[in-house]
């Protein structure tokens, strides 16, 4: 089957939201990203491409289900595993990595860490 073929069978409403979606998902991962470069502690770092990482999976993924549901002619919701499994293991990643940081921190005695309210 040609390619071209198929690409050209997509309404054009269909195809410029999925593309404000990538772009909207793209530039929330691009923030995150910045906000890692820009955060100067481990602390503050961790937090940042996180949300970043799982909202913007989240516009991506959404113009994903869009775009094959319409190029299918069906509900293609391949795409909502994916959603759930990253939504459920970043942030106990981000746990994991703070708990094993302030683990590490406490023993050493370093200043400045985050304390348990």
């Amino acid at each position: 089957m040609n390619y071209l073929h198929i690409v050209a069978n997509i309404p054009d409403w269909a195809a410029y939201l999925a593309a404000a979606l990538v772009l909207f998902g793209a530039s929330l991962t691009l923030l995150g990203t910045w906000g890692l470069v820009r955060m100067k502690r481990f602390y503050d770092r961790v937090h940042t491409p996180t949300l970043g990482a799982t909202l913007g999976a989240g516009g991506i993924l959404l113009a994903a289900i869009l775009y094959f549901s319409i190029l299918q002619g069906k509900p293609f919701l391949f795409p909502v595993l994916i959603a759930v499994f990253m939504t459920l293991t970043t942030p106990v990643t981000l746990i994991a990595l703070v708990r094993a940081a302030l683990y590490r921190d406490r023993t050493e005695g370093t200043k400045n860490i985050p304390r348990d309210d």
